[in-house]
């Protein structure tokens, strides 16, 4: 948690990206209605397309940041960590409390960025709706922490959590995207998140089922964070010296 704190960079982007996202979302984008298909009940719905727009820019707005958290905080800890595993702890053990901070990440940020969204409109579920964004959270949380252990330079890690995370919202988004009801986009990690946010921001129809599909990604992430991880902080053998043979004593007759 010091470390997350220490992350001047996603402490502003969390203050300030999260708004003002939001804000350019209501600005920018119309109020005119638009189709979007709750797969899980074959239900349309008619959403607001400014209002759909920032929650998907929220979304977008946080899985970037606890992905970014995520990735900076596994990146410069490595060799922290091989210490660690070199000392004795378990590599599970590691994992999780990097899981349980990213966890409280998250909550902080869902809950501010569900109370900016509040303040423009009035979501008919909010509760579900920060459910639906902490499950995503979760996710890029976990893909940040696979990626700061794999990769070996930072730029390739933010460019790859950046594109990701662009990629997956903007393809769901009706308003952006003509192929938001493609059969494609249930395979996206965000999906299940992504359907439950609408619902709950739209509709009185509950979604939590389709919370599974956000958390089946962050288990698969998980896994190949441990994988990741276990790798990175492997210690190499250390090569065994042969013993030099004592020289022989010479005696005197």
């Amino acid at each position: 948690m010091v470390e997350h704190a220490r992350n001047r960079l996603a402490v502003a982007l969390m203050v300030v990206f999260v708004p003002l996202w939001v804000t350019l979302a209501r600005l920018t984008v119309g109020s005119e209605a638009m189709r979007f298909r709750l797969r899980a009940t074959g239900e349309v719905l008619a959403a607001n397309g400014s209002q759909l727009t920032q929650i998907t820019g929220a979304m977008n707005a946080i899985t970037g940041i606890i992905g970014f958290m995520m990735f900076a905080a596994t990146f410069s800890s490595g060799s922290f960590d091989q210490r660690l595993v070199m000392a004795g702890f378990p590599r599970v053990h590691l994992l999780a409390a990097k899981v349980v901070c990213m966890s409280l990440a998250a909550i902080a940020l869902v809950a501010y960025a569900t109370a900016v969204l509040c303040v423009f409109w009035s979501p008919r579920q909010p509760f579900l709706l920060a459910a639906a964004l902490f499950s995503t959270a979760l996710t890029y949380g976990a893909i940040g922490v696979a990626l700061g252990a794999l990769l070996r330079r930072e730029v390739e890690g933010m460019f790859a959590i950046v594109m990701l995370s662009v990629t997956d919202i903007v393809l769901q988004n009706p308003v952006q995207s003509s192929s938001a009801e493609t059969g494609f986009v249930s395979c996206l990690p965000s999906y299940g998140a992504m359907q439950t946010a609408v619902a709950a921001g739209f509709s009185d129809t509950a979604l939590p089922g389709c919370l599974l599909f956000p958390l089946s990604w962050f288990a698969v992430a998980a896994a190949f964070s441990l994988w990741t991880f276990h790798r990175r902080t492997r210690v190499a053998p250390r090569a065994v010296t042969p013993p030099v043979p004592a020289a022989p004593v010479a005696t005197g007759r």
